[in-house]
């Protein structure tokens, strides 16, 4: 080697070359990642979080899951996110590696397509043709020349492609005619495979990974506090310019808002928004039955750059659109409407009184030691129910589990869906929340409904949680069509000295006077019964229960068992006389004309009998019934950036193209070699058709074209 020289470098140096190994174990990831099977796996996979995703509610409070669940399998859930599975970053993951996979399919046999739709394959042999399915032979007349131009113009005519070959053989030159149709069905499989690919990043782009690609490159982070909108620090706030968002933003009549609220796993995100929207009015129309038919919001779009306002009206299934931004009609709730309410006594220590509040505020109550917090949760003006029988849900003991069935079951056409819908007015929501925290529920209607049991009544609803549907108290309604007398005839039972003159005046009435000796045992049966019924034992001490509850105690306990039938009866029978005595001594009291003692009377009787027995299970203090309001409606916007939106649907067009293509387009290759003959006939023909499917219809189309092109 000469002085001065430098070696040459060779491809094989280890440090710029991978080795074989690597190599190869990234040609078998690409080839997994590439291959049907895995593609298909990825697919079954989504398809099954999907199914979980449609049948486990979304997005619902954390306690709902519990007491639907258990607490265990609510944290399993919890810890797979399948409470959020279409954000979930296993979903997503596996999203990825399905766009990737297509993505190589598409790749590796998209050239091969190509060039296939290119190739006429004309250099087929004579004896390749005779082992097709579809095979035919021809003595010609014609020339070879003569018959592959006839052929060929015969060909392109019906609209295939076609390709002449000349070719020498040893009794002179043959002709090969060539053609191809239906090119569309492999690019079907491109459309297809394409479409997976599309409708997969679409879902990405307008998913939360945007979101939460900011939350781990920008900095942001989950808010879960409380308080207004616009104190919230900016580290908790998305951009104007978020290339995708989808969020809630609620506006009230006459109020405007520029800041949407992104709901996420654990607490919340706030969207500023390039422009404030100003809801006008918020209108609803309903059908004869009381059912909302349309939902509508009268808008004002304020640029935030321009000061430019533009009007818009949104409606459901036709949303608004402005700076590339969709406005959608999701709902709607109160807007801070005004209430005044009024506090019925339930326990004897309550007292009467009013209170004014907002939906969505608080007030403070105290009686003593003991201290509340009076939630105002919901005002609804509307309330459509079904008081179709047994249908009705009102009364669990009138529906009929059968009726109920078949009228869910057959043809979705078929009479017997009589409904009887009636609106039965405005209804009132709130909780009632004590010192350590604990809350319950109540929802009382505004007006009386005559449930058809007697006299109209005042439903006063209450739950424990959420979870759990409303359980009713029925208060019956006077003749003026209030709770008054219900409540005058409740005071004077926690009265003693009214029960004691209620006592007297039903022995007077029902005991001759010249019958002390009666009238002394039927006082002690009747101060007894009525004082049972109070919840107050014999010597003054309270009982543990009250009502009617109180009097079978006492029944079970000190009357045999022969002889409790014919007891209750006239003890029910004294208790009912003394009850409507202490009734009448109470409106005298307050100065109205005593009850007349007719049907109506009587109805109204033994409802409060009930209401007055089922006050034991409603453990509070006061009810709260709504005296008067002054709405204010609310408007709740879905606002959604979304640039995979048209990706979406470019996707769904290639992908029902595609579908159509592979089904309904059969791909066919022809060929009929020419070949000179021996003898009169101057040309032999053999002809052949290659389908993709074996079809009737090829079995036909290839009938036709050899009669029609070698008459055969």
């Amino acid at each position: 080697m000469p002085v001065g020289t430098i070696p040459p470098m060779t491809a094989s140096t280890p440090a710029l070359s991978p080795s074989p190994q690597r190599a190869q174990h990234l040609r078998a990831a690409v080839e997994l990642l590439a291959s049907m099977r895995f593609s298909i796996s990825l697919l079954t996979i989504i398809c099954i979080a999907s199914v979980i995703g449609t049948v486990l509610k979304q997005g619902e409070p954390i306690n709902n899951y519990i007491n639907q669940f258990g607490p265990f399998w609510a944290e399993v859930f919890e810890a797979l996110s399948l409470y959020k599975v279409y954000s979930a970053w296993w979903f997503l993951l596996i999203l990825a590696f399905l766009v990737v996979s297509t993505s190589l399919c598409v790749a590796r046999n998209t050239p091969k397509i190509l060039q296939d739709l290119k190739v006429y394959k004309e250099n087929i042999r004579e004896q390749s043709l005779q082992a097709f399915g579809h095979k035919a032979q021809a003595q010609l007349s014609e020339t070879p020349q003569a018959a592959a131009q006839r052929i060929g113009g015969l060909l392109a005519g019906g609209g295939w492609k076609v390709k002449l070959q000349q070719r020498d053989t040893p009794q002179g030159q043959g002709w090969m005619v060539a053609a191809k149709a239906g090119a569309a069905n492999k690019l079907g499989y491109i459309a297809a495979h394409s479409a997976i690919v599309l409708v997969c990043v679409g879902g990405l782009l307008d998913g939360d990974l945007m979101v939460r690609a900011q939350m781990w490159l920008g900095g942001k982070t989950l808010y879960s506090g409380a308080g207004l909108i616009g104190e919230v620090p900016a580290q908790h706030r998305l951009g104007a310019g978020n290339p995708t968002f989808r969020g809630n933003l609620m506006v009230g009549e006459g109020m405007m808002s520029n800041t949407a609220i992104l709901n996420q796993p654990g607490g919340v995100l706030l969207q500023d928004l390039p422009f404030g929207i100003e809801l006008k009015k918020f209108v609803v129309e309903h059908y004869s039955t009381g059912m909302p038919k349309l939902f509508a919001s009268e808008i004002v779009i304020h640029d935030r750059e321009t000061g430019e306002q533009i009007p818009a009206r949104v409606e459901v299934n036709h949303p608004a659109s402005y700076k590339g931004i969709e406005i959608y009609q999701s709902s709607f709730d109160d807007g801070g409407s005004n209430v005044k309410l009024r506090a019925l006594p339930i326990s004897s220590k309550a007292k009467s009184f009013e209170v004014d509040g907002v939906i969505g505020g608080t007030t403070e109550l105290s009686n003593g030691k003991e201290k509340l917090t009076l939630e105002y949760t919901g005002l609804r003006l509307m309330n459509v129910e079904n008081f179709s029988g047994s249908g009705s849900g009102l009364d669990p003991r009138k529906v009929d589990l059968r009726a109920s069935i078949d009228a869910r079951m057959g043809a979705a056409n078929k009479p017997g869906g009589n409904k009887d819908q009636r609106n039965v007015g405005p209804s009132i929501t709130y909780k009632l929340r004590d010192a350590a925290g604990q809350a319950r529920e109540y929802h009382n209607y505004m007006q009386p409904i005559d449930l058809g049991d007697g006299a109209p009544v005042f439903l006063m609803g209450l739950r424990d949680t959420p979870a759990e549907p409303y359980r009713y108290l029925r208060i019956p309604a006077d003749g003026q069509g209030s709770k008054d007398d219900f409540f005058r005839l409740k005071t004077s039972l926690g009265d003693a000295a009214a029960r004691d003159r209620a006592v007297a005046s039903y022995v007077k009435k029902a005991v001759p006077s010249d019958r002390a000796d009666l009238a002394a045992q039927l006082k002690i049966s009747a101060s007894r019964a009525v004082g049972l019924f109070a919840g107050v034992g014999p010597d003054g001490q309270l009982l543990p229960a009250s009502g009617l509850q109180a009097v079978a105690d006492f029944m079970q306990s000190n009357v045999p068992e022969a002889e409790r039938d014919r007891a209750s009866e006239v003890l029910l029978r004294i208790l009912n006389g003394v009850l409507f005595e202490l009734m009448q001594a109470a409106r005298v009291q307050a100065q109205l004309p005593p009850l007349q003692p007719d049907a109506v009377t009587q109805s109204f009787m033994t409802q409060s009998v009930i209401a007055l027995s089922d006050m034991d299970a409603y453990p509070a203090p006061v009810a709260f019934e709504l005296v008067d309001f002054k709405q204010v409606q609310a408007s709740v916007f879905q606002v959604a950036r979304a640039p995979g939106k048209n990706v979406v649907y470019l996707g769904c067009a290639l992908l029902i193209l595609g579908i159509f293509a592979m089904l309904y387009v059969r791909e066919r290759r022809l060929w009929v070699w020419l070949a000179p003959a021996q003898g009169d006939a101057a040309t032999q023909a053999t002809m052949a058709l290659s389908t993709n499917r074996k079809t009737m219809d090829g079995d036909r189309e290839f009938e036709q074209l050899k009669h029609k092109l070698i008459q055969a």
